[in-house]
């Protein structure tokens, strides 16, 4: 199948050597270098959204932030510059339910097909095409992308209609954000009452408050590697999603709104770029004590 690829960063840039492996042709464009895998896979490295549209019949877009997306779909070399007649776009970036919507309709409009389909599982699920994938559009197109998300993923849900993915991300990301400063909370705590981290995670693995994010995210905490699987610039972009669809919603989230300010504060200290794990270290730093 004849596809394209907007977007090579830490998670599009597996993704797509992933569909490569499986036997795709591909064209692709990115703002930085193309991984020489996915070059030796057989992939074109090309200029312009629009020439990967050109070329593709299902156009994958995975960029940081709502704007990058408008850009791709209406800009100037966007892909909106060539026919759209009988397309189909997937845009997989995590970004804005209210703007999806709103592109979904002008890209319709042109005579394409339109998923959302934000992920979740990081840099790792990217790699392994392990990614659980949320998805919002009509299922008739659903179906006939599922067996391109079935090699870049395990657990994928048609959620509902266009837009739907994205809401569904954004409760992802409130849910693993609270995760992460539940974890952080606790082995602070844990540590400055005397006990050692390491021996508390390990019991609570056995317990009710074992996780995902305990398992992986509280094991980065105390080793201190914070090489961004998931940049914490990314998480406060996706939790700004959240508090401002539930400011339009009239709807108050006071934990959310704590987990960004943490964030902040790490950001404020250097630490955007890190692994959202790092949140952490605004914990340690308002309880004046790191982990050991």
């Amino acid at each position: 199948m004849k596809l394209g690829f907007i977007g090579l960063g830490i998670m599009g840039s597996p993704m797509a050597i992933n569909l490569a492996r499986a036997g795709h042709q591909l064209h692709v464009t990115t703002i930085g270098p193309v991984a020489d895998e996915l070059l030796s896979l057989g992939a074109v490295n090309v200029e312009t959204a629009r020439q990967v549209t050109e070329f593709a019949d299902i156009i994958f877009i995975m960029v940081p932030d709502t704007p990058q997306v408008e850009d791709v779909l209406f800009g100037e070399h966007g892909c909106a510059k060539t026919s759209l007649q009988g397309k189909t776009i997937v845009d997989m970036s995590s970004i804005s339910p209210i703007e999806t919507k709103l592109f979904a309709q002008r890209v319709n409009e042109m005579g394409a097909d339109y998923l959302d389909a934000p992920v979740s599982g990081g840099e790792i699920g990217a790699r392994e095409g392990t990614l659980s994938i949320m998805v919002g559009g009509e299922q008739k197109v659903f179906d006939r992308v599922k067996p391109l998300f079935d090699i870049l993923g395990k657990n994928i849900t048609l959620v509902g209609g266009n837009g739907d993915g994205q809401t569904c991300k954004v409760a992802n990301q409130i849910i693993v954000a609270l995760n992460i400063e539940a974890v952080s909370e606790a082995l602070v705590f844990a540590s400055k009452a005397g006990a050692d981290p390491v021996r508390v995670r390990q019991a609570l693995m056995g317990g009710f408050a074992s996780s995902r994010i305990l398992e992986v995210h509280g094991e980065r905490m105390i080793n201190r590697t914070f090489e961004p699987g998931f940049k914490i610039a990314l998480h406060q972009k996706d939790l700004n999603l959240a508090l401002q669809s539930a400011k339009a919603l009239a709807l108050n989230l006071p934990n959310t709104a704590t987990c960004q300010e943490l964030f902040n504060t790490c950001a404020a200290n250097g630490g955007s770029q890190l692994d959202h794990s790092a949140m952490v270290q605004a914990l340690e730093l308002m309880a004046n004590h790191k982990l050991p």
